[in-house]
């Protein structure tokens, strides 16, 4: 007849082979605790930080060590920086200054024809000091001037290709060498500008 199972065995939930439960002979205090494991992971994560991460006040930090002592890297790549500042300065202020000019060219070349009449009235006389006419003309030659206009082509200057245009060669025994004998249209520079040339009557020596 079979034997009837120890009701004390199944009560405790003791196998009734006799074998102990796994695990049942570690003893307590070596099984690591979980609080203490996840203690010790948010710790190391924490030192990770510290030690591999940098800071916003570690940059500035290091930017004020860099101007305080900068390298000499810096040095030269400050030193090329300002060159090259200076140089574009240089270039846009003669950039501006030869586009107020050509600016200016523009404006005067308008009052240019104006001032030829002007010209020639004085040369026939027909500019009578003191007059209204007189006046006007002052004036207006004074402003162009201001504008940095200047002319030039006068009886006796010597001639020169490069100012002078000659409209008719003149022998003459009075001259030595090629002189502007006569000036049909006035010559204008706007600072070192040639606007226009001065159209003359060379007087060139005569073989006689």
């Amino acid at each position: 007849m079979a034997d009837k199972k120890n009701p004390d065995n199944d009560a405790a939930g003791v196998p009734d082979d006799g074998t102990a439960a796994a695990g049942a002979g570690v003893p307590a205090e070596s099984v690591p605790d979980s609080a203490s494991v996840a203690d010790g992971e948010a710790a190391a994560s924490a030192d990770g930080i510290e030690e591999d991460e940098l800071t916003v006040q570690d940059i500035l930090d290091a930017a004020e060590r860099e101007v305080a002592e900068p390298t000499s890297e810096h040095l030269a790549d400050l030193k090329r920086v300002t060159a090259e500042y200076a140089n574009y300065r240089r270039r846009t202020e003669a950039n501006r200054a030869i586009e107020k000019e050509r600016v200016t060219g523009d404006i005067v070349k308008i009052l240019i024809p104006v001032l030829d009449d002007i010209y020639r009235a004085e040369k026939h006389g027909d500019l009578v000091p003191d007059s209204a006419f007189a006046t006007i003309a002052a004036k207006l030659r004074s402003s162009v001037e201001r504008l940095g206009l200047t002319s030039f082509g006068a009886v006796g200057d010597p001639f020169d290709p490069t100012m002078h245009e000659a409209i008719f060669q003149q022998p003459s025994a009075v001259v030595d060498t090629e002189t502007v004998g006569d000036v049909a249209e006035t010559g204008y520079y706007l600072g070192s500008t040639l606007l226009r040339a001065a159209k003359v009557v060379v007087q060139v020596p005569s073989d006689g």
